[in-house]
């Protein structure tokens, strides 16, 4: 199964220029309270840049794939 970022790469059309194509990356942050001072990093997203202008969009991962917090918990925990 392809990564979220994969096919939003591969499905992206700039609003700006019309280009096919971008590169991603993705981003996690640090909440507030308990999260930040764990340095847990629950709020992530992926950052998807036209390959011609530049023109960025962001997308939030939690909505994309779907995962709750129990997975996002998991993940931590599992992590490498």
């Amino acid at each position: 199964m392809a990564r979220v970022d994969d096919l939003l790469a591969e499905k992206f059309v700039c609003p700006r220029c019309g280009t096919h194509g971008a590169h991603t990356e993705r981003l996690a942050m640090s909440g507030t309270g308990l999260s930040r001072l764990l340095e847990i990093q629950a709020h992530r997203y992926v950052f998807v840049s036209c390959a011609n202008c530049g023109f960025t969009e962001v997308f939030n991962l939690r909505v994309l794939e779907g995962k709750d917090d129990l997975g996002t918990f998991l993940e931590i925990l599992f992590s490498d």
